[in-house]
C-alpha cells in the first residue's frame, strides 16, 4: 500500500474500516432479518410430534382405548398445520413496519459514512495544518540561524555587541523549541486520525499535500443558507431515517390494534399409534364336546348336549398395519376472540400511539437541527471567508515589514529586539495565515457536506 495518503483515500479506507460503520452496518442486518422472518410469517405453521415409551400398570391403550392392566410398548405420532386466514393485517401491517424499519437502518448508516467522512475530512486537514506549521517553523529555525552567523561574523568583527549573539542564540532557541512542538502535534494528529481510519498505528502513514486555492470555493457568500437547508434536507440520512421511523411507528400502531378483534385460522391435524400387545385372535373350529349343560325331552329325561369345540390363536397385528388402520384427520376452523387478558393488548396500542408521537416529535427535531446546523456552517463559511483575508493582509504586510527590518539591520539602523519582535510577528502571521486557510478549506468542506457532494481536495 501507498504510504502517502490523499484525503479521497482516508476517506474511502475509513468507510470500508471504521468500527462505528461495521457496527451499524450490523444493526442494518438485523433489521433485514426480521424483516424476511415477518414476511415468512405468512406461510402455514407445520410442527410434528412423536413419542415412544412402556406403559405399566392400568392404563388406557392408545391404539384399542380400553383400559388394560398391562405393561406394553406403545408409540404415537402427529402433525398440526395452521393457516392464518384473516387477522386484520395484522400480518401485513407487521411486515410494512419492518420494512420501514430497514430503510431507516439503512439510512443511519448513511448518515454514519456522511459524518465519519467529515470527520476524517477534519482530522486530515487538522494533520495537513500541523505538517504546514512544521514547515513554517523550519524556515524560521533556518531564517534564525542564518541570522545568527551573520550577527557572530558582525560581532567578530566587531560591528555589533555580543548581546546581539546572545539575543539571537535565545531566538533560535525558541524557534527550535516551536519546531519541536509542531513536530509533536503532527505525531499526535497522525495518531488521531489513524485512529479514526482504524489503522494500524505502526504502519508508516504520510499525507499528500494537495495544491488548494480557496478562491474558487468561495461562491458559497453568494449562497442562501435555506437553499442550503432544502438541498440537504432531500438527502440527509438523519432526515430520511426519521421519516421513515414514523411511517414505521404508524404500521405498528395498524398491527398492534389488529390484537384487539378476533382472528381465524384453518387448522389441520394428522396422527397415528402402534402398540405392541394390539393383537389379533384367530378361532379354529374342532370335534364335537359334551358341554356341562343338559336339555329336557318331552318326558322330562336329561339328554347331553353337544357343542363344537374351537382352539384360539393370537398374532401380532403388523407395525406398518397398525399405523394404517389407526391414521386420523382432522381439519377445523379456529376462532380465536380476545375478551380479556389483563388490558394487555389495549396498552399495548397506547404504547404505539406514545411511540408515534415520539418519532413524529424526532423527525421535527431532526429537521430542526439540521435547519439550525446548515445556518450556522453558512454563517461560520462566511466568517472565515473575512477571516482568510484578514490574515492574507496581515501576512502580506508583515512579510514587508521584515524585508524593511532585514535590510535596516544589515546597515545597522535598527537593534536586534526590534529584528527579533518583527521576525516573531511575520512568523505568527504566517501561521495564522496557514491556519485560516484550513478553516476555511474545512467550513467550506462542511457546505459541500450538507449539498451532498463528494469530500475531497
Amino acid at each position: 500500500m501507498d504510504n502517502v495518503w490523499t484525503l479521497e483515500h482516508c476517506v474511502q479506507y475509513a468507510l470500508n474500516h471504521n468500527i462505528s460503520i461495521k457496527q451499524d452496518s450490523l444493526t442494518a442486518r438485523l433489521a433485514r432479518y426480521t424483516l424476511k422472518q415477518s414476511e415468512l410469517s405468512q406461510l402455514p405453521a407445520l410442527s410434528a410430534n412423536g413419542s415412544y415409551g412402556r406403559s405399566f400398570g392400568r392404563s388406557i391403550n392408545p391404539t384399542t382405548n380400553q383400559f388394560e392392566d398391562a405393561n406394553y410398548n406403545f408409540l404415537s405420532a402427529s402433525g398440526n398445520g395452521n393457516l392464518l386466514l384473516f387477522g386484520w393485517l395484522q400480518v401485513r401491517n407487521t411486515i410494512e413496519k419492518n420494512k420501514y424499519s430497514l430503510q431507516a437502518s439503512l439510512a443511519d448508516l448513511d448518515q454514519l459514512k456522511d459524518d465519519i467522512s467529515l470527520n476524517v475530512a477534519n482530522s486530515f486537514l487538522t494533520t495537513l495544518l500541523a505538517q504546514e506549521q512544521i514547515e513554517i517553523s523550519k524556515k524560521q529555525v533556518a531564517l534564525s540561524q542564518a541570522q545568527l552567523d551573520q550577527t557572530r561574523s558582525f560581532a567578530e568583527a566587531g560591528r555589533l555587541p555580543e548581546l546581539n549573539v546572545a539575543q539571537l542564540e535565545s531566538q533560535l532557541a525558541t524557534d527550535s523549541s516551536n519546531l519541536i512542538n509542531a513536530i509533536a502535534n503532527y505525531n499526535s494528529d497522525v495518531l488521531d486520525l489513524k485512529s479514526l481510519l482504524n489503522l494500524d498505528f505502526a504502519v508508516p502513514f504520510s499525507i499528500k499535500i494537495p495544491d488548494v486555492e480557496v478562491g474558487e470555493q468561495m461562491m458559497v457568500s453568494n449562497s442562501q443558507p435555506e437553499d442550503i437547508y432544502q438541498k440537504a434536507r432531500m438527502h440527509f440520512g438523519s432526515i430520511k431515517g426519521s421519516q421513515l421511523r414514523v411511517t414505521a411507528a404508524e404500521k405498528g400502531l395498524a398491527a398492534t390494534k389488529g390484537n384487539l378483534y378476533p382472528q381465524f385460522s384453518l387448522g389441520y391435524q394428522v396422527g397415528t399409534n402402534w402398540a405392541n400387545n394390539y393383537l389379533n385372535y384367530n378361532t379354529v373350529p374342532g370335534a364335537y364336546q359334551q358341554s356341562p349343560y343338559y336339555a329336557l325331552d318331552s318326558l322330562g329325561h336329561q339328554l347331553p348336549v353337544y357343542a363344537p369345540g374351537s382352539t384360539v390363536t393370537t398374532s401380532p397385528i403388523p407395525f406398518g398395519t397398525q399405523l394404517s388402520n389407526n391414521f386420523r384427520q382432522t381439519v377445523f376452523l379456529n376462532a380465536n376472540i380476545p375478551i380479556f387478558n389483563g388490558w394487555q393488548s389495549q396498552y399495548a396500542v397506547r404504547q404505539a400511539k406514545v411511540n408515534l408521537a415520539t418519532q413524529q416529535l424526532n423527525e421535527y427535531n431532526a429537521e430542526l437541527t439540521l435547519k439550525q446546523n446548515v445556518y450556522k456552517a453558512h454563517n461560520s463559511a462566511l466568517n472565515s471567508i473575512q477571516k482568510y483575508y484578514a490574515a492574507k493582509r496581515a501576512d502580506e504586510a508583515a512579510k514587508r515589514a521584515l524585508d524593511f527590518a532585514k535590510k535596516r539591520y544589515d546597515l545597522g539602523l535598527t537593534s536586534t529586539v526590534d529584528l527579533l519582535v518583527t521576525e516573531n510577528s511575520e512568523f505568527n502571521t504566517a501561521a495564522n495565515l496557514v491556519s485560516a486557510k484550513y478553516d476555511l478549506i474545512f467550513k467550506l468542506k462542511v457546505i459541500d457536506y450538507y449539498l451532498g457532494k463528494e469530500l475531497k481536495l
